[in-house]
């Protein structure tokens, strides 16, 4: 009974661990056969769960669209996070009329950057 109870626990466990923070752990005989972990000081990385996305372009007042909702102007947003994965960016002159639309991969770490001048 006691060893199923020990099952059920080590993926409770192991499912706690705070998100972005990798352990580098090594076997440990005291520790019983199969068991992964930090020991004794073990060091800890800190992963970026975020890239950032960086726009250039002449208009300050371009608005910035990122999957469809507006997300503010690039005077403000010259460099911002952004969850891993695609997303559709588009910029946008003050009368409204789009000047650039991109589907981009944004990557943990990374900064993507996006070169986008006004036509008008």
């Amino acid at each position: 009974m006691a060893l199923v109870g020990l099952v059920s626990v080590v993926p409770i466990a192991s499912a706690t661990q705070p998100v972005g923070v990798v352990g580098v752990g090594f076997y440990a005989p005291g520790w019983g056969p199969g068991w992964y972990g930090p020991r004794w000081g073990a060091p800890y990385v800190v992963v970026p769960y975020t890239g950032e996305v960086k726009i250039k372009t002449n208009d300050k007042n371009t608005a910035v669209f990122i999957d469809g909702g507006y997300a503010g102007q690039t005077a403000k947003l010259k460099k911002f996070a952004l969850s891993p994965g695609v997303h559709n960016i588009e910029l946008r002159d003050p009368s409204g009329h789009a000047f650039y639309q991109e589907r981009i991969q944004v990557i943990p770490g990374k900064t993507l950057q996006i070169h986008a001048d006004s036509l008008g």
